[in-house]
């Protein structure tokens, strides 16, 4: 009631509610920032005795195994910074590191991963590691075979959608926008999945958002990419980026596609199914 008086240990409590509020607000905000911040640190650490060189929008750390496709790595960067950047009409605002990893096992372990984890590339919070080209190229220094089979492309395509969304997205729909643009620049495209007896097999959307992980990778993949190109073919490329920019202020991925097609998220997702049932 008006006037009414506090005694000092509700008023102190009442204060030190309001201060941490106000801390998980901050935090909130800037959780994206704070993550990147304290993953460069972490990248710091594990790479001190890595050789470096810096392009103009790349820091690149790579141990001496891989010093003479160091150059090549930086060449492909660039040009898949250009493509994207002009794709996104978005240029990061600080240099980006790439850490070039000597094997699979190397990148696993700095995730804390099992070693027989593979992934020619990974994007996490500002930072792009590789795999180095001598694991997996045939020729390592073929450049054309590492702008179309490498990592390059894809993974800074998703530093963008972070950057976009301020780190506000589901895992499926930065792979989906991840391989669209890659398959748009380099034409690269993973093989459709093999369906038992010919049979289609997909996932609701719901539970890619939820359960990405726990799906058929190849199966999450190619349906990942079906549903951006499928909002492409029907709404058009700018509402990718309408929805990203609805992810950027803080609404739900469902909320952002709802508001940039101008229909309801069920509908969407109803015609998304159909499409796949029938193409």
């Amino acid at each position: 009631m008006p006037g009414m008086k506090l005694p000092d240990s509700a008023r102190n409590i009442s204060l030190i509610l309001i201060l941490v509020l106000l801390l998980v607000l901050v935090i909130s905000r800037h959780s994206n920032t704070l993550l990147r911040a304290a993953v460069g640190q972490g990248i710091s650490l594990q790479t001190a005795g890595f050789s470096q060189t810096e392009s103009d929008h790349f820091i690149i750390k790579y141990t001496g195994l891989d010093s003479s496709y160091s150059a090549m790595i930086t060449e492909v960067a660039e040009e898949a910074y250009s493509d994207v950047s002009q794709e996104f009409s978005l240029e990061p605002q600080n240099k980006t590191i790439i850490v070039v990893y000597p094997d699979s096992a190397s990148l696993a372990n700095s995730f804390g991963w099992d070693k027989n984890e593979k992934a020619l590339g990974v994007y996490w919070a500002g930072a792009i590691r590789i795999v180095s080209p001598e694991e997996w190229m045939s020729d390592p220094q073929d450049k054309q075979e590492f702008i179309r089979e490498g990592p390059m492309v894809h993974e800074f395509v998703h530093l963008l959608v972070d950057e976009s969304t301020r780190g506000n997205y589901n895992r499926w729909w930065t792979e989906g926008i991840a391989q669209y643009y890659e398959k748009k620049i380099t034409g690269f495209e993973f093989a459709e999945p093999s369906f038992e007896e010919g049979q289609l097999m997909y996932y609701e959307l719901s539970v890619l958002g939820k359960q990405f992980d726990k799906t058929d990778q190849a199966v999450a993949y190619w349906e990942s990419l079906q549903v951006v190109e499928y909002i492409v073919n029907h709404y058009g490329e700018e509402a990718l980026f309408t929805t990203m920019n609805y992810l950027g202020q803080g609404y739900s991925l469902e909320k952002s596609i709802s508001k940039a097609l101008g229909l309801q998220y069920r509908d969407f997702a109803q015609g998304f199914y159909y499409f796949l049932e029938n193409r």
